[in-house]
């Protein structure tokens, strides 16, 4: 973790709810490896991975609003926001890539 980085994000009130959501997902991914264990059909496997795919995509999507509305809020509010844009704009392309 970089020094810009370092302390309370904008997630860090809702880091409670972040967990729980994450940990939903880790009991989704756990699904699937029973699926897959239990031979089960195909097109019903790639379902639940369209769905915990949803799932960790609403959680990204939550963290870069967080991110907009706090890291670059705070930085415009410095004077500067232009890394904190430019960091925003390179995880929605990654996003949009996945």
């Amino acid at each position: 973790m970089t020094e810009e980085h370092a302390g309370p994000h904008g997630y860090s009130g809702d880091k409670a709810a972040l967990l729980g959501r994450l940990r939903r997902i880790e009991g989704q991914v756990r699904g699937l490896q029973r699926m897959v264990d239990e031979d089960t059909y195909c097109i019903d496997v790639l379902t639940q991975i369209s769905a915990a795919t949803r799932a960790l995509q609403a959680v990204a999507v939550g963290l870069l609003e967080d991110h907009l509305a706090h890291c670059v809020v705070d930085a415009a509010r410095a004077g500067d926001p232009s890394a904190k844009v430019k960091e925003a704009s390179d995880a929605i392309a990654r996003l949009v890539r996945s």
